[in-house]
């Protein structure tokens, strides 16, 4: 697989040198303050850009503080003010991109998270194929006709998120979390000692479907498209796309999904929000969250001491030892933009520079897209996440590429009626049929 490839190539540069959706909050929106991470000269602008200003609309509201860090430090370098404007949580980034267009107030660069919303925009996209740090990566959003029309600016990872202090006082490995039977003995051993482990529930979960519908109908969901399948092969989501499912394999993970459920604290699952969720799991009250390693930056606010890693959402019987890996979102330049030339060359900066790479991946977070990064990850759930795909040991984002709304619309809802018990395994199964169905 290609991605797999640039992973390895990936690793490879970083190990010979210095050796990431989801998401909390609403809207924030400003250049930031801190102007230390970068450029090394920050004191001394280009005055030939005053006067410039671009405005990139980010949807990963936890990299806001960082981010908007890097943009006040390469304002004071470059001259070029940027704005940086950042969205997520259960907020409809489509909607709201939208309005900016019907308003005439698109920013200069904004995000797209995968096939259905370059459908809906690529008639406004910028093309980047002849940008330098496109033959850096080989996660760059490409077209259908092949160029590159989107920047990549992380590889991120997800599955279920464990307190390792938590299995090891309760005699579990981790590594032995491979498919649905070892999670179902782990599920009960962990209930049964609730009390001695300090737990209010096993794991922290949320499928409220105004606010968390991306976490299950998107992110949980995935396992089903693509958990277990060989590199490349887009069975399921091919057949996702003609309105069929494989009902034995929905089936499968339909139980999988109950026992979340079933062990999961039943407040935070039916009304809580993303940061109720991790809340919960930060303080010690479950063992597992149902995030990935996006969380890495609010876990220094929770003042989290406890070990940690990610397990597989591994749904079926069989062994399925991998998580889901890949880049969450693309950014785009607006080619209807007064600025096209600065938006460019401040990607390129975050591509191509130390500080680029340093604000990418130590103080957001992540692990970078580009091969010629040599910056490692510090953060914990980042450096699991790298052991993952160093061991070639993960699965595509197929759901990135459903149709644009229809996690959201048609099969959020799903996962909060399963959630409250309003139906059981098979009329959940019933459910996605008739809701995939639709999409004939």
């Amino acid at each position: 697989m290609k991605f797999k490839k640039f992973i390895s190539a990936l690793l490879i540069t970083a190990m010979s040198g210095a050796l990431l959706v989801g998401c909390g909050g609403t809207t924030s929106t400003n250049t930031g303050t801190d102007s230390g991470t970068a450029t090394e000269n920050s004191s001394t602008a280009n005055t030939s850009n005053k006067g410039i200003s671009i405005r990139l609309f980010n949807g990963k509201i936890e990299i806001d503080e960082p981010l908007k860090a890097y943009a006040e430090a390469y304002t004071q370098k470059t001259g070029v003010e940027v704005v940086v404007e950042s969205i997520g949580g259960g907020a409809d980034i489509g909607a709201t991109l939208k309005g900016y267009l019907a308003a005439g107030n698109m920013p200069d660069m904004f995000v797209i998270g995968g096939e259905g919303d370059y459908n809906i925009w690529k008639d406004y996209m910028e093309d980047l194929s002849n940008e330098p740090w496109v033959q850096d990566t080989d996660v760059a959003y490409t077209s259908p006709e092949g160029k590159v029309v989107a920047f990549p600016y992380a590889v991120e990872g997800y599955g279920l998120t464990y307190n390792k202090d938590l299995l090891d006082k309760a005699g579990i490995d981790p590594a032995k979390l491979t498919n649905f039977n070892a999670y179902k003995d782990a599920f009960e051993k962990l209930d049964s000692m609730k009390d001695e482990l300090g737990i209010v529930a096993v794991t922290s979960m949320a499928a409220e479907a105004g606010q968390m519908w991306w976490s299950v109908a998107n992110h949980n969901f995935g396992s089903y498209l693509s958990t277990g399948v060989e590199n490349g092969d887009t069975k399921y989501i091919d057949m996702l796309k003609k309105g069929e499912i494989d009902r034995d394999r929905m089936t499968q993970y339909a139980k999988f999904v109950k026992l979340l459920f079933d062990y999961a604290d039943k407040n935070t699952l039916i009304s809580g929000t993303y940061d109720d969720q991790l809340a919960l799991w930060a303080q010690g009250k479950t063992v597992f969250v149902h995030q990935g390693n996006w969380i890495d930056p609010s876990l220094p606010s929770y003042n989290v001491t406890f070990n940690m890693g990610i397990a597989p959402l591994a749904f079926m019987e069989q062994d399925t030892d991998g998580i889901l890996a890949d880049a969450p979102s693309w950014w785009a330049v607006y080619n209807g933009g007064k600025n096209i030339q600065a938006c460019k060359d401040f990607l390129n900066s975050l591509a191509s520079t130390e500080e680029g790479a340093k604000c990418l991946v130590q103080d957001c977070g992540m692990i970078s897209p580009f091969k010629s990064t040599t910056t490692q990850p510090t953060a914990p759930l980042a450096t699991d996440l790298m052991k993952w795909v160093q061991a070639g040991k993960i699965y595509p984002w197929y759901w990135a590429k459903m149709p644009d709304g229809f996690a959201m619309n048609n099969l959020g809802p799903i996962f909060e009626s399963f959630a409250k018990g309003d139906v059981d395994v098979n009329g959940f199964v019933d459910l996605m049929e008739n809701a995939i169905g639709t999409l004939k």
